[in-house]
């Protein structure tokens, strides 16, 4: 059986074969986007050292305006009269910090605000303090910069489309491309651009997803590999094992020569799975837990949540990417925790000071244990330079209740976890908190200031993608000002 390869190799002649040109002008932008992206593949020179990204999404629109709140008096008094029954009280707030101690002074950015964490996320809190956390403000999607006014007045090619819809965000959070029709997603399209140079002799896809399909991870060369929990979907059973006579008389069948094209493809496709299945799981073993047979102790135990899981079989995979399995410099990973469709039993508040419960509370308690131990897993490998965390989601949330939760929003606040991070400080600018305010829509949906180009070009950069590459990889970024905001530490 021959090796794992995703196909790894681009000529103009080859992507012209594919590419269906003349079906219109959104056929033809699309193509002239990929064209773009075959050159920079041709020039893009092989990294050195291994990078991962791994993105975790939080389904159903998280309402960031309660992940991190301003503790400063005026915003936040005018923060508690417009949100209503969902305000969290000011002492359950954990202070961010210039350091790990709770006697370390009080963070504020250039504005002077100071800011708090929900009071399900103390392991963020403690993150930040060791300045491996950027919060980065009011990120969404965007086609170019937009003005309220311009917002209102509904211009020409300033919305993006089909705003507040679940499906169609989520589409272009992780396309980057909402003025496009959806083809492939970012997380792909770097993949194109790198599988050949950066894992030429890779033995997995370069996109890995341990929560389905998703759309990030499409690409038009690397497809995405799905992983479960627990490693790859293998055939199984008494007869099914690598020796038994059923699997044995399979591989038989398959490396027989076939005349038949269909039949030929067939074969190298289950050739294909079956072998890259058996090498993961043969090289995740020395990373099982002895609590499942194994030897490997995590000095932080990952949550036992959906979430957690996933991301434990990503830190093992990572764990096992190196020369004598995978041979992967670089790799991209998705995982997911839905739930966050809060439009009821979004906040209950107790008598008791700082205990918030409800649906957001236990999510975001959820997904703060996870990247905490996800973090601390990649300091015990000593990844945590190599392996950049961050967060996305359909939308934010409306700032106002509509009492008992809240709506379908636009711009919010998401995190960046990892060594690599320029922490302890956040990144871009909050909100006015004014209904019908400059960064309002009109009923509390904040117009983004930040657009996920630009979120995601800065990630991109520290990956290793050069302006050109960032380019091909994002056609839109030239429409802000900026694709570097600064939350990455330099290379």
């Amino acid at each position: 059986m021959s090796p794992y390869k995703a196909p790894n190799i681009i000529t103009r002649r080859s992507f012209l074969s594919r590419s269906a040109l003349g079906l219109g002008a959104a056929a033809c932008s699309s193509t002239i986007r990929d064209l773009r992206l075959v050159n920079s593949a041709m020039a893009a020179q092989a990294p050195t050292g291994y990078k991962a990204l791994v993105c975790l999404f939080m389904a159903g629109g998280n309402d960031s305006n309660n992940w991190i709140v301003p503790t400063n008096t005026t915003p936040f008094n005018e923060y508690t009269a417009i949100r209503g029954n969902l305000a969290l009280p000011p002492e359950s707030l954990l202070q961010m910090r210039t350091g790990p101690g709770g006697s370390d002074p009080v963070y504020t950015d250039s504005d002077g605000y100071s800011y708090g964490f929900h009071p399900s996320c103390s392991k963020m809190q403690t993150l930040f303090g060791e300045g491996k956390v950027a919060p980065v403000f009011n990120v969404g999607t965007l086609l170019r910069p937009i003005t309220r006014a311009q917002y209102l007045t509904n211009a020409t090619g300033t919305r993006p489309p089909q705003l507040f819809s679940h499906s169609d965000q989520v589409t272009q959070w992780q396309t980057s491309i909402p003025d496009q029709p959806p083809s492939t997603g970012w997380g792909g399209r770097i993949a194109d651009l790198y599988n050949s140079t950066a894992n030429p002799t890779g033995n997995i896809s370069m996109s890995v997803s341990l929560n389905g399909a998703n759309t990030l991870e499409i690409g038009n060369l690397v497809s995405q590999y799905h992983v479960s929990t627990t490693g790859a979907v293998v055939l199984s059973g008494n007869l099914l094992t690598s020796n038994g006579p059923r699997i044995r008389a399979m591989k038989d069948i398959l490396a027989l020569s076939h005349s038949n094209l269909q039949r030929q493809a067939y074969a190298s496709v289950v050739d294909n799975a079956i072998f890259t299945g058996d090498l993961l799981n043969t090289s995740i073993l020395a990373t099982a837990e002895t609590a499942q047979g194994g030897t490997w102790v995590w000095n932080t135990p990952f949550p036992t949540s959906s979430l957690g899981s996933q991301m434990k079989m990503i830190a093992r995979l990572i764990q096992a990417s190196g020369p004598s399995a995978f041979n992967m410099k670089r790799q991209v990973f998705f995982c997911s925790v839905g739930g966050f469709d809060t439009h009821t039993a979004q906040v209950t508040l107790t008598p008791t000071l700082n205990t918030t419960t409800g649906t957001q509370a236990n999510l975001l308690s959820d997904v703060s244990e996870c990247m905490y131990a996800f973090q601390r897993a990649m300091e015990q490998i000593s990844m945590s330079n190599n392996v950049t965390t961050f967060t996305a989601s359909d939308f934010a949330r409306t700032f106002p209740t509509n009492s008992q939760g809240s709506d379908h929003g636009w711009g919010g606040h998401h995190l960046v976890v990892g060594g690599a991070v320029d922490g302890g400080k956040t990144f871009g600018k909050l909100p006015t908190f004014a209904i019908n305010g400059p960064d309002d829509t009109g009923t509390g949906r904040w117009i983004p200031t930040i657009s996920v180009d630009q979120h995601s070009a800065t990630l991109a950069k520290w990956y290793g993608l050069d302006p050109n590459e960032i380019e091909a990889v994002f056609p839109n970024i030239g429409r802000f000002p900026t694709s570097d905001l600064g939350f990455m530490k330099p290379a």
